[in-house]
């Protein structure tokens, strides 16, 4: 361990674990659950608590306080986790929750993600690879997040939520209701606005698939059909993976999905 990467105002807990290239910025606290991996960075005033695991090449800036007690009144102090992968920046002041014992008793946290200052993921939350959360987006609990998403800034997602795959929730948006992988939800409550077609082609997705989810789309949400009559039509031509995704996760829904504003919100049942 390289002491003069440890500022000397930082409060390292004896049993933490720390790799030995680990940057510890003046006055951070580090408690004794914690795990930090290969090329991590803790900013100034940060607060790493709780059962944390945190993999390598994170940056947590300052003020932020990771793995903190769940705000959830059922929460009794068990002993649960938050797991959060590599490459992540997590800037100030966001603050990040462990799960519950109510639920898988781990907040989950993929790889390569920006969650921008004032972000606050709540217990129970489970987040893909690659997402982009905008300044002051909120997280309620068992909050389901894919991957390649982006969630504007000031936006809510109510508990139990799930965003899919590729979609966007434009900025000071609150999200009630699934978002279908691919999709652009936008206000409060949050209805569909089209595809997120920057999205698709930053991903370089092919010409092919592109017009395929565009046509599930307009079935899905166009044509009419109530949802589940939709989803048995679409899914007779189940070719394109997008569009298998798209509809997969459509039909698992159970809070019920966001549909265009001219349309109703919907669920699968009849």
């Amino acid at each position: 361990m390289d002491l003069e990467l440890r500022h000397p105002t930082a409060v390292i807990d004896s049993a933490a674990s720390l790799a030995d290239d680990v940057v510890v910025a003046p006055y951070a606290v580090i408690g004794p659950n914690v795990t930090l991996g290969r090329g991590c960075t803790i900013g100034a005033h940060a607060v790493i608590a709780g059962h944390t695991e945190i993999a390598q090449n994170t940056e947590i800036a300052a003020f932020a306080a990771i793995g903190t007690p769940p705000q959830d009144k059922k929460y009794q102090g068990e002993a649960s986790k938050l797991i959060i992968g590599s490459n992540n920046v997590i800037r100030e002041f966001t603050t990040l929750n462990p799960g519950t014992a109510d639920d898988s008793n781990e907040t989950v946290i993929g790889d390569d993600n920006l969650l921008m200052a004032y972000v606050h993921v709540a217990h129970d939350c489970r987040i893909g690879d690659r997402n982009v959360f905008s300044n002051g987006v909120q997280l309620a609990g068992h909050v389901t997040i894919a991957s390649d998403t982006v969630v504007g800034g000031m936006s809510g997602i109510h508990q139990f939520v799930r965003i899919g795959d590729g979609a966007m929730v434009g900025g000071g948006s609150m999200a009630t209701l699934d978002v279908a992988p691919y999709c652009l939800a936008v206000g409060n409550r949050a209805t569909l606005h089209g595809l997120n077609l920057v999205g698709l082609k930053h991903r370089a997705t092919d010409a092919e698939s592109i017009t395929a989810i565009k046509e599930a789309y307009k079935t899905m949400f166009r044509s009419g059909l109530k949802a589940k009559a939709a989803l048995q039509q679409l899914t007779q031509d189940k070719s394109d993976p997008l569009v298998n995704q798209f509809l997969t996760f459509l039909s698992q829904s159970e809070r019920g999905f966001c549909r265009p504003e001219n349309g109703q919100n919907g669920t699968v049942t009849p």
